[in-house]
């Protein structure tokens, strides 16, 4: 007597999962082969509004000014790097090397109030500091036209 395996309901879902994950791995490595094809790294960034301007804070740690660039084109302000670290220990018994590189990018789209003539940048302590300012708003106190 031979014995006949029974209907399993979920055998039909766990198929349907498994296809799911294998799309979901195959499109998440697509975009980032696609995106993150010459980026290493990726830095931290904290954004914050006052009253007077916007701030953009990246940590670089590791980062020289001078590999730095910040860009705008189109309302679009850019910020690309690399970091280069070599750290190099001698001792009578062995000698290491440690390299660490990178390229970075980030970009920001800018608000139309975003006064891009006057931005200001600054770098210390491994944290570029952006300050975009606003673009002051001059208002209008109502006025009545005379019809003649």
């Amino acid at each position: 007597m031979n014995l006949v395996r029974g209907y399993n309901p979920f055998a039909e879902l766990e198929e349907i999962r498994e296809q799911f994950n294998r799309l979901l791995n195959n499109v998440g490595s697509n975009v980032n082969e696609n995106v993150m094809k010459d980026i290493d790294f990726v830095p931290a960034v904290n954004t914050r509004e006052a009253d007077d301007a916007y701030y953009i804070e990246v940590d670089l740690p590791g980062v020289k000014k001078e590999d730095i660039t910040i860009d705008i084109n189109e309302n679009t302000l850019t910020i690309k790097g690399e970091r280069k670290i070599k750290e190099e220990y001698k001792d009578a018994n062995f000698y290491k090397v440690e390299s660490v590189y990178g390229k970075f990018e980030r970009s920001f789209a800018l608000p139309e109030d975003a006064d891009i003539d006057n931005i200001e940048a600054k770098f210390e302590n491994g944290v570029l500091i952006i300050k975009i300012p606003k673009v002051t708003k001059v208002e209008k106190a109502p006025k009545k036209i005379e019809i003649k």
